[in-house]
């Protein structure tokens, strides 16, 4: 049964998303602030966490941080707020997901399965060795879903790691914004761009991309972006 934590000051939302979620079938842990979200993470791990931004103690994106530390299961980022810049920076920090308050539970729970379907599905894919990309000192594996830059292991989240494979799949190509996020995240494109932009800077940060003149992951103005054969 999977484990979903729910991590929202607001008790009243905290219920009623726990409601909806355990009619699925889902073991649920709630918190109402940030501390009592660690104590729980300490003790065990979920498959998907819900995380509101505003906490009384510390907040939302704090809390991805911490978590991105060490463990890489879904994370949706709940918030009263809509501004771009901070669905991009919970985005840049880690997060699968933002889901923008008021908003339906039904969506919600909509969201939660998708990202749980893509995690565990892309957790027990095949991993019979096929080929790895090898080239300028990037090599990325899928079978062991590793990454090395020059002989040093970068960490990456699944939806990190599978965004730089497909790339890497067609080293050479320019590949669309739209065809990036349908193939990766599985989801009809609709002006996504946001979130592919987001993504892609924080997978150039963590291969110590320079933002103007990247080295691996070059953007094709107005087209996507490509990586070299």
């Amino acid at each position: 049964m999977p484990e979903i934590l729910i991590v929202d000051d607001e008790k009243e939302i905290a219920d009623m998303l726990n409601a909806f979620l355990e009619n699925e079938g889902y073991e649920i842990k709630k918190a109402y602030n940030g501390n009592d979200a660690l104590k729980i993470l300490e003790k065990s791990k979920p498959d998907l966490a819900l995380l509101d931004v505003m906490l009384p103690d510390i907040d939302g994106f704090t809390l991805l941080r911490k978590i991105r530390e060490k463990d890489f299961f879904p994370v949706l980022m709940l918030t009263a707020r809509s501004e771009d810049l901070d669905k991009i920076t919970g985005l840049s920090l880690g997060a699968d997901d933002y889901i923008t308050k008021p908003f339906n539970p039904l969506e919600v729970v909509a969201r939660v399965k998708t990202q749980l379907r893509r995690y565990h599905t892309y957790n027990q894919e095949n991993t019979l060795e096929i080929e790895e990309y090898d080239h300028n000192g990037l090599c990325v594996s899928p079978g062991s879903h590793k990454v090395f830059l020059f002989k040093k292991e970068i960490k990456l989240t699944p939806l990190e790691f599978k965004i730089l494979w497909y790339l890497c799949s067609h080293a050479g190509e320019v590949v669309s914004s739209e065809s990036l996020f349908e193939n990766v995240w599985e989801e009809k494109y609709l002006d996504n761009n946001n979130t592919v932009m987001a993504h892609i800077a924080r997978l150039r940060e963590k291969l110590h991309e320079p933002p103007r003149k990247p080295k691996y992951i070059k953007t094709v103005w107005g087209v996507g972006y490509t990586i070299e054969k």
